[in-house]
C-alpha cells in the first residue's frame, strides 16, 4: 500500500505568494526602478532558492519575514544590474595599465564622444560633395601633420596594424625580424602568430641579445618581401647587447628594393625629455629615419583611445586601406571622435602637459603626491585602526608594461602592513580584498610585506570620491 503524504495542516505557515509580494510598496518601488518582469523574476529567484531548506526542515517559513525576502529581492536586482565595468582607483604605481584601461582620455575627447553618441556625425559622408566619404579623412591629415608620415589609416590596435600591413605587403613572402624582437604582448600574443595568421613566413636573424646589419642583409632573398623592426616597448635586453638602428635597417632594405616596416608600439608623438621623462623614439624620428610603413598604440604613450594608427608611404597606405581585412579591423565613430581632438591637444604644445591626461600624469610633481599622502595617512589610520601601521612613504611609479616598461617615475603614496607581524601576508591578503570590495574598488600594489597605495594617478578631483567611501573599511 503506498503511504500517504501527511496532510497538510491549514495553520502551517507558508511563504508569501510571488503576487502578494510584488503589491508592497517595497516591490512596488523596485518595479518602477527595475521593471515588473524583472522584479517578479526575482521574486521568484528567491522564493525557490528558500524552499529546498523548508522541505528538508532545516527552515520554517514562519522564520522568513516579509523584510527579509525584500531585502533579498533588492539584493538580486541590483546584482543583476550591476555593470561589470566600473570605474577603480588606480594606485598600482602603473600609469599605463593594459588591464585597468591604459591612457586615460583629456577632457576634450571625452566631451566629443559624448556628442558622437547623442547625434548623428558625417562618419563616412562628404559633406563638401554630398557624397560617400572615407572615415579615416577624419584624422588623417592631423596624423600626418604630427608624424611627418605622407598617409595614415587606422584600425582598432596596433596588432591589427601589424596583421593587416604584413597581410598586404608580404602575404606569401618572408618577412626578416631580429630575434631579438619577437616580443609578446599581453594575453600571449607574438608576432610570430601574427606574422603566420598574415600569411608571412617569419625569418629569424640575429640572437637574442645581439644582431648585426650583416644579419638582415645575410638574409634578405628572392622570397623576401620586407625588413621588419619591432619596437621592444614592453621589455628591454640589458648588458651584452647590439641591435642595428631604424635607419640602418631601411638603408639596406632600399638598396635591396624592399620596403621596411617598423612596428613602433607605444607611439608617442612628442620628445618626452623635455618635461624631464626618459626618451622613446617618436614616429616622426622613425618616418624620418626612412621606415616605409610605421605601426603604434593610440592608447598607450599618445594618450588617446584604443587603436592602431597605420602611417607611412601614400602608395602602401593605399593598398592597406583596399585589403579586404581593412573593414573587419576598422574603427567605429566613438573611436574616431576621440582620436581626434587628442590629436589636436599636440598642435598646442605650450599646454600639452596640462591638457593630455597621460603626460599631465606622468609629470605630476612629487611634492604634490607627498602632501596629497601626509593628508590621507591619518584618516586612513583612524579606519583601520591600531591593527595596522599606515606610512607616507616614497615610491616609484611605473610608466606602463606596454610603454617604457623599465622607466621609474619618483613618486609619493601611502605604505600600509600589520602592525604585528603574525599572519602578515593573510592580513594584507585579506586587506586587498577589502579595498577591492568598496563602491569603487582600490587597486594598490602588494610588495615586499606592505600594500603600497601610489598616488600618481589620483587626481585632485577625485580625492574626495575616495576620502568618502573609506569609513567602510571599518
Amino acid at each position: 500500500m503506498t503511504a500517504r503524504s501527511p496532510a497538510v495542516n491549514a495553520a502551517t505557515p507558508r511563504l508569501p505568494s510571488v503576487d502578494k509580494l510584488l503589491h508592497t510598496p517595497a516591490l512596488q518601488a523596485l518595479q518602477q526602478q527595475y521593471g515588473t518582469s524583472s522584479t517578479t523574476d526575482a521574486v521568484r529567484q528567491v522564493l525557490e532558492g528558500l524552499r529546498p531548506a523548508l522541505r528538508d526542515g532545516s527552515l520554517h517559513a514562519d522564520q522568513v519575514t516579509e523584510t527579509a525576502l525584500v531585502q533579498a529581492t533588492a539584493q538580486r536586482l541590483t546584482e543583476r544590474f550591476a555593470p561589470r565595468l566600473r570605474s577603480v582607483f588606480n594606485l598600482t604605481g602603473t600609469v599605463l595599465h593594459t588591464n585597468l584601461g591604459r591612457a586615460l582620455l583629456p577632457q576634450e575627447a571625452v566631451d566629443a564622444v559624448v556628442e558622437a553618441l547623442t547625434t548623428p556625425a558625417n562618419l563616412e559622408y562628404d559633406l563638401d560633395t554630398g557624397g560617400r566619404g572615407d572615415r579615416d579623412d577624419l584624422v588623417e591629415q592631423l596624423v600626418c601633420e604630427l608624424t611627418g608620415a605622407e598617409a595614415a589609416t587606422i584600425v582598432n590596435n596596433n596588432a591589427a596594424a601589424v596583421l593587416l600591413a604584413l597581410s598586404t605587403l608580404a602575404a606569401g613572402q618572408e618577412v626578416v625580424v631580429s630575434r631579438g624582437e619577437l616580443v609578446e604582448i599581453g594575453g600571449a600574443f607574438r608576432i610570430p602568430d601574427i606574422m603566420k595568421r598574415a600569411g608571412c613566413q617569419l625569418v629569424e636573424v640575429g640572437t637574442t641579445n645581439r644582431t648585426h646589419a650583416k644579419d638582415y642583409a645575410e638574409a634578405v632573398t628572392d622570397a623576401t618581401a620586407l625588413l621588419m623592426k619591432v619596437h621592444t616597448s614592453n621589455y628591454a635586453v640589458m648588458g651584452f647587447t647590439k641591435s642595428v638602428s631604424d635607419a640602418e635597417v631601411t638603408a639596406m632594405a632600399h638598396e635591396r628594393g624592399l620596403s621596411m616596416l617598423v612596428d613602433l608600439g607605444s607611439g608617442t608623438l612628442v620628445d618626452l625629455r623635455q618635461w624631464g621623462l626618459p626618451h622613446e623614439v617618436t614616429v616622426r624620428e622613425t618616418v624620418e629615419a626612412g621606415a616605409d610603413i610605421v605601426t603604434f598604440s593610440g592608447d598607450k604613450l599618445l594618450g588617446g583611445p584604443q587603436a592602431g594608427i597605420i602611417v607611412g608611404r601614400k602608395d602602401l597606405i593605399a593598398k592597406i586601406k583596399k585589403n579586404p581585412m581593412k573593414r573587419a579591423l576598422r574603427v567605429g565613430k566613438l573611436t574616431l571622435a576621440a582620436l581626434e581632438p587628442t590629436l589636436r591637444l599636440y598642435l598646442h604644445p605650450e599646454k600639452l602637459a596640462e591638457r593630455l591626461t597621460t603626460l599631465r600624469l606622468f609629470t605630476r610633481p612629487p611634492a604634490d603626491m607627498q602632501a596629497q599622502a601626509e593628508a590621507l595617512r591619518p584618516q586612513l589610520q583612524d579606519v583601520l585602526g591600531d591593527a595596522w601601521v599606515v606610512e607616507t612613504a616614497a615610491m616609484h611609479s611605473q610608466i606602463g608594461s606596454g610603454a617604457l616598461p623599465v622607466d621609474n617615475l619618483p613618486s609619493w603614496g601611502l605604505k600600509l602592513y600589520p602592525a604585528s607581524g603574525k599572519q602578515a601576508g593573510r592580513q594584507l591578503t585579506q586587506l586587498e580584498a577589502r579595498l577591492r570590495a568598496l563602491p569603487r574598488p582600490v587597486i594598490g600594489r602588494l610588495h615586499d610585506d606592505a600594500l603600497w597605495l601610489d598616488l600618481r594617478c589620483l587626481e585632485a578631483p577625485a580625492q574626495p570620491q575616495f576620502e568618502q567611501q573609506l569609513h567602510a573599511l571599518r
